[in-house]
């Protein structure tokens, strides 16, 4: 987009103010019904509703629940636009009048705000459509929250089997207890690539009043526990990110019977493959020869329970982007950010599609509660995070923002109408 196109996003735009009503009335419902990774049939049904009657090409049922919709509207690049739909298996506790009514479920990351925002997004491109030129793509993906629902769309055929055409670029949003009506960005490796663990290990049970009788598998895992804390501190370069929690820890079931096995669940995240793949070699290691010096006749065994990689906007495209971002919302409503230790899937539709990708946090706390939080360096404290049974982000101007960024990434990459 052209400087002498500035004016083309205010134009697609106008008609927001009209919606917000309902995609307000969308978002709580939304909220109400939160469903878990590859069950959002309630969600994909009203993605594929909305779509349809905005005259997009709709496809349902892609990796289980996903749902695209296409306008294709003359020459010019494929933009695809991309929000997840699950929710937590987290009980909510923001007191909200439009709370989950699902019992242990909640939309603690919210995802209800992607799904609106690029609801709302779709409409107006789609009403503005005598603005642009290219093809649009809104992508609505399941189970982000566990890692595999980019992946599920991809082996169901998403760009093989020609279900939407392979995009140009790949744009999406996540919305961050930061300040609304703030957007931020991170060039490079954005996200962190993060590996879920399980590792059991085999001993040699009996009773609690004879140890000498067994192998203890609960030593052998606690042990690995304390010494696994040291492959960050030990074996990453300072200059270097890397993190490692064990998660979960769960052996026996009476207090003197000494259990055949031990099963440790753990996390890790990094930003360089390199160093993810020697501290993935580091915990087998240390696994193994625990079990060895604890006399296991039995070596540990490790699954995979998930899989994300590093997610990285591509500089060229982030600064494109930003630019739109710049002439709509000013200079002073974005920042830059340091790469998170969250994980995300999204980077593996652009990367399937050898395509660029731009992924960028849109703030979403009341913006006092947060500059208060931040003037008493109270954030961690005072601000719930994603995942928290308390975070609830404020409607607006967050909705209103995410409509306008995701609108106005989409024209910035589309090609502008031709007369």
């Amino acid at each position: 987009m052209s400087d002498s196109d500035h004016t083309l996003p205010a134009s697609v735009l106008a008609p927001l103010d009209a919606r917000l009503a309902d995609l307000v009335a969308l978002y709580e419902d939304l909220h109400r019904h939160p469903e878990l990774g590859f069950h959002e049939t309630r969600t994909a049904a009203e993605a594929a509703r909305r779509l349809t009657e905005c005259g997009y090409e709709v496809t349902t049922g892609i990796g289980g629940t996903g749902v695209t919709g296409v306008l294709r509207n003359g020459p010019g690049p494929v933009v695809l636009l991309r929000a997840d739909m699950d929710a937590l298996p987290v009980t909510e506790r923001t007191g909200l009048p439009y709370a989950s009514t699902a019992e242990g479920r909640m939309h603690a990351c919210g995802h209800d705000v992607h799904v609106t925002c690029l609801l709302g997004a779709a409409d107006l491109l789609a009403a503005g459509r005598e603005q642009w030129s290219g093809t649009l793509i809104a992508l609505f993906q399941p189970a982000e929250e566990v890692g595999n629902g980019a992946r599920a769309m991809l082996d169901d055929g998403l760009y093989s089997k020609q279900l939407v055409p392979v995009p140009d670029v790949v744009l999406a949003q996540h919305v961050a207890p930061f300040g609304a009506g703030l957007i931020a960005y991170c060039p490079g490796a954005c996200m962190a690539a993060a590996d879920s663990l399980e590792i059991t290990f085999h001993g040699s049970g009996g009773h609690g009043s004879r140890p000498e009788t067994t192998v203890d598998p609960i030593v052998m895992a606690a042990s690995f526990v304390q010494r696994v804390q040291s492959v960050v501190a030990r074996e990453v370069a300072p200059k270097d990110q890397a993190v490692v929690t064990v998660g979960s820890f769960h052996a026996g079931d009476s207090a003197n019977v000494i259990p055949d096995l031990a099963v440790v669940r753990l996390s890790v995240r990094s930003f360089d493959e390199t160093v993810r793949s020697r501290v993935l070699a580091a915990i087998d290691r240390i696994a193994r020869a625990e079990a060895a010096a604890s006399g296991a006749e039995r070596a540990p065994e490790t699954e995979i329970l998930d899989s994300f990689p590093v997610t990285v906007n591509d500089p060229v495209t982030l600064r494109k982007v930003n630019e739109t971002f710049t002439g709509l919302f000013g200079e002073q409503r974005l920042f830059a950010y340091d790469p998170a230790s969250g994980s995300e899937d999204v980077g593996l539709l652009a990367t399937a599609a050898e395509a660029p990708l731009y992924y960028w946090w849109l703030g979403g706390w009341d913006p006092e509660e947060f500059r208060t939080a931040l003037a008493a360096g109270r954030l961690a404290q005072d601000i719930p995070s994603n995942h928290s049974p308390r975070f609830v982000p404020v409607v607006r101007p967050t909705l209103t923002m995410g409509v306008q960024a995701l609108t106005t990434a989409a024209l910035s990459r589309l090609d502008p109408a031709r007369d």
